[in-house]
């Protein structure tokens, strides 16, 4: 009965994170109100208030929980696969739109972008998003640490390929609402990691002959 318990508060936390980003999205950082993610979830402000002690936190709870799932997919996956390999598979899943996605779809993808784009920038959502990015790096290079046998405190190679692949993820996110690239998250985030795990080449100069 615990375990069914702990997947309905799972749940109910995901949808209200997602909530949080839609509204955010669609009607800017003012015109959302707690109230008004609770609603969207069909629970009380006071509910919503035992899982976020803001909007700023709800909104971050997204990205982490993204590079949490990934960190977790790690540990689950295939112990014999290629460690980018397996960082890339399970980096892909993440992007995958989980149940309280599919009962909230968004906006065409250049309005969503671009309303993800305001949202970033705004000064409240920043601390909380250094805050989740540093915890994910965390539990990411752990992870990578017990794939490869390492040490995640004290090695070096664990905590670097983290730092990585959540810059790598920042990076993709950060073109992607641009919308200067004209490539989804998922071919974004995909080319990022290719680069990264080949070592970063310098590119080609198209531009001679």
């Amino acid at each position: 009965m615990s375990g069914l318990r702990e997947r309905k508060k799972e749940a109910t936390r995901a949808a209200l994170s997602w909530a949080a980003v839609r509204l955010t999205v669609e009607h800017g950082w003012s015109g959302v109100k707690v109230e008004d993610i609770a609603a969207a979830v069909g629970v009380s402000p006071r509910t919503y208030n035992n899982y976020f002690s803001s909007k700023a936190e709800a909104i971050a709870f997204r990205y982490l929980e993204r590079a949490l799932g990934l960190a977790a997919e790690l540990r689950a996956g295939p112990p014999d696969e290629p460690l980018w390999e397996a960082i890339t598979h399970a980096a892909m899943r993440q992007l995958e739109p989980g149940p309280e996605v599919a009962r909230m779809p968004p906006q065409e993808p250049d309005a969503w972008a671009a309303g993800l784009r305001v949202m970033l920038a705004e000064p409240a959502l920043e601390a909380e998003m250094l805050r989740a990015s540093k915890t994910a790096e965390k539990e990411l290079a752990a992870a990578i640490a017990e794939r490869t046998g390492a040490d995640s405190g004290a090695e070096l190679h664990p905590r670097l390929v983290a730092a990585s692949v959540m810059a790598a993820n920042n990076v993709a996110l950060e073109l992607f609402v641009q919308g200067d690239a004209d490539e989804s998250m998922e071919t974004l985030l995909s080319r990022a990691l290719r680069m990264v795990a080949t070592g970063l080449p310098t590119p080609e100069d198209h531009s001679t002959p």
